[in-house]
């Protein structure tokens, strides 16, 4: 029990603190990482040698943490959900989960060179006699479910590979020229004189003349009404991000935002506001000034809205690792349909970062530079899109809710208290908080849900929530569902928040 407390209050304050990517492969985030771990470990609830094992990795990682070492954490959270997948953590394994491809960009003009550096995330373990062959393809990444990826170009064999890829990464140039548009991969297999030792992927996006494209765009945003150039600038702006790794490829639709901004130009050119008067499913763009960067967010604007009556807003964050489009996307896509037959504009952030955690509330700021900043704009997106969509529509300001899943619930445990006279109530799916900061909270109205066997954040992050709440006087409904775990609560709970929203307004 010692162990496990020390690890989860120690591996999570180091997950938060260490960088999430040094290059343009925009590594998964280490807290991304040890919540997959812990989730996992949970579920298998382990016994005998596996536990034993278990526990020796736990060890290990808090050494590794208190020393930053980035890459031994990665290799250790690597050979812990090996294991826990029920297969042997070998020396191949171990020289597989070192490696990695990088570049200068993901998002890739096919018409100019392109080059991927084989490198490794640490030194493994196994004895390699002599140089490695490297064998590159580049495949597709196939859309749907169970679909196979297959091999669209053969960059060959290539000889006289490092057996130390940290010491001396391998360059491969690869001819994209004759490679139609899409989304593909590039992959490298590793291999010795005798046996195949690994594989590294890069996930990549080519587009013919993207580059000539991003400069069209900030010119014609130069021009465009100050109103409307963040969204004509946001593809351009988010490709830079993705290329320097600040941000997962996944975060960027090539082909919807590069549209979507295109349309905002020709608007321009015809003299009209593509938003005005736009209701639905919509996606915008602001200038984060201390960013300096261009910020999505996703907007459900009901079809019964009008600028004339005011409306409810629903301000919705995201979970580790979800973007502005997660309950757009998510939960049975039931947030913007309910939202729809209620009459409520959804606003959902990014939260600057997919794992940046909403801020630190009233707690002590984080120590490290890096992680504060990180907090730290990830609540000023929160609120300068309160802001926007404020500034964009009438919105009522006694019915302006905020509601989140898991790390998304946490945050609104995080922003409430430091501005309690802004909410009309708040929804809290899968989440946990402080105690002490309910009585700051005490005439915001909650509705809480959480399941008794969620294996990511335990329950008694809400339960001890709510006991707090209910002994501060707050109106608070509480639904535990017996045996929901961390995300299927999710969507069957949502109308009762409606309903708890529709009955709860700032006096």
């Amino acid at each position: 029990m010692m162990l496990s407390r020390a690890f989860h209050r120690t591996v999570l304050l180091g997950a938060l603190l260490l960088p999430a990517t040094a290059s343009a492969q925009a590594l998964t985030s280490l807290t991304s990482v040890y919540v997959t771990y812990i989730t996992r470990k949970a579920t298998a609830n382990p016994t005998g040698e596996l536990k034993a094992r278990l526990d020796s990795v736990d060890r290990d990682l808090l050494g590794a943490y208190q020393f930053g070492r980035a890459g031994e954490i990665r290799r250790l959270f690597a050979k812990g959900l090996t294991l826990l997948a029920g297969k042997p953590w070998s020396d191949a394994a171990d020289f597989n989960a070192s490696l990695l491809l990088r570049s200068d960009r993901t998002v890739i003009d096919s018409r100019r060179p392109y080059a991927v550096r084989i490198e490794q995330l640490y030194a493994p373990a196994i004895d390699l006699p002599s140089a490695l062959l490297a064998h590159a393809t580049l495949v597709s990444r196939a859309a749907g479910a169970g679909a196979a990826p297959h091999v669209v170009k053969d960059f060959g064999m290539r000889k006289g590979v490092s057996r130390d890829l940290r010491e001396s990464p391998f360059l491969l140039d690869l001819d994209l020229r004759d490679v139609a548009d899409g989304r593909y991969a590039v992959v490298v297999d590793l291999a010795d004189s005798t046996r195949s030792l690994g594989t590294a992927t890069l996930p990549v996006v080519l587009r013919n003349g993207i580059d000539d494209l991003v400069s069209r765009l900030d010119s014609e945003a130069a021009q465009a009404p100050t109103a409307l150039r963040a969204e004509i600038l946001y593809p351009g702006d988010r490709m830079r991000q993705v290329n320097r790794g600040q941000l997962e490829l996944r975060t960027l639709d090539v082909d919807r935002d590069f549209a979507n901004a295109d349309a905002v130009v020709a608007a321009v050119h015809a003299g009209r506001d593509p938003f005005a008067g736009r209701t639905g499913d919509i996606k915008r763009h602001y200038a984060l000034p201390a960013a300096d960067e261009i910020m999505p967010y996703h907007l459900l604007v009901p079809s019964s809205y009008s600028a004339t009556k005011a409306a409810p807003l629903i301000i919705a964050l995201h979970g580790l690792g979800g973007t502005e489009d997660s309950f757009f996307d998510a939960y049975g896509k039931q947030l913007p349909a309910l939202a729809e037959q209620r009459g409520y504009i959804v606003a959902a952030p990014l939260g600057y970062r997919v794992d940046g955690g909403y801020g630190w509330g009233l707690g002590t700021p984080p120590t490290d530079v890096t992680a504060r900043r990180l907090a730290e704009l990830s609540e000023d997106d929160v609120m300068h899109v309160l802001a926007e969509v404020r500034k964009n529509y009438n919105v009522d300001p006694k019915r302006i809710y905020l509601m989140g899943h898991s790390m998304g619930a946490i945050g609104t445990w995080k922003i409430v208290p430091k501005n309690p006279a802004l909410w009309a109530a708040l929804g809290a799916f899968s989440g946990q908080g402080v105690p002490a900061t309910v009585e700051r909270m005490r005439d915001v109205p909650e509705y809480v849900v959480h399941g008794d066997a969620d294996p990511t954040v335990n329950v008694a992050g809400s339960r001890t929530m709510v006991a707090a709440m209910k002994a501060a006087g707050v109106d608070v409904k509480y639904v535990e569902v017996p045996g929901g775990n961390h995300g299927n609560v999710v969507e069957p709970n949502l109308a009762g928040m409606f309903d708890f929203f529709d009955a709860h307004r700032k006096p």
